[in-house]
């Protein structure tokens, strides 16, 4: 029951820290939404920044988990196809996944604000991203499947339009399907350029 409720106040906590800021959510309306009195958040969680705490931990592990994290690699694509079906199988979780969503844009706000969001936000729209496709684009070098060049660079250079893309998505979600639509263009753009062995 108490880690039922636990996640309860987490799970409310992200809903409404993403949509009014760390600052702009009192302890007051948060136990309000949850129908709780404050001396029963207290027995979970000791204070706000506590709960915030807990809240960046939970989704980190959530991320890490069923996105993938430069910790817990995705197997390194047999083709081409296998690249673009592991891309559009990654955007299509993180644009969809409800609680993904509501992380990004709390990482957007706070970013600004702490330095933790700050550190979590350069990872998951960008360093992270690259860090994670490096091995996977250096894997397919060593297997002949794209032509050979600098793995990072080449990661960032993919990754960095799909991070955008992906954030056109949280700003516009009338305009996600056409966002998803051009970031499996742009991922089959890259494998017809990149495909194959260079001449040496």
């Amino acid at each position: 029951m108490a880690k039922d409720t636990k996640e309860r106040i987490l799970a409310t906590a992200l809903e409404m820290f993403s949509r009014n800021g760390y600052a702009g959510t009192n302890i007051r309306e948060l136990t309000a939404a949850l129908g709780l009195v404050k001396s029963s958040m207290y027995k979970h969680f000791e204070s706000k920044e506590a709960i915030w705490n807990a809240l960046l931990d939970e989704m980190i592990a959530y991320y890490g988990q069923r996105f993938g994290s430069p910790e817990n690699l995705p197997p390194v694509p047999d083709s081409l196809e296998g690249l673009v079906q592991l891309t559009m199988g990654m955007v299509n979780f993180t644009v969809h996944d409800e609680k993904i969503v509501m992380t990004r844009k709390l990482l957007a706000i706070e970013q600004f604000r702490d330095e933790r969001a700050k550190a979590l936000a350069g990872k998951h729209f960008l360093t992270g991203l690259t860090q994670m496709f490096t091995p996977i684009f250096s894997g397919m070098m060593d297997r002949g499947l794209i032509r050979r060049d600098d793995p990072e660079m080449l990661a960032f250079a993919y990754t960095a339009p799909i991070s955008a893309l992906i954030h056109q998505c949280d700003r516009e979600p009338e305009q996600a399907q056409a966002a998803i639509a051009r970031i499996e263009a742009f991922s089959r753009h890259f494998v017809k350029v990149y495909g194959g062995r260079s001449e040496t």
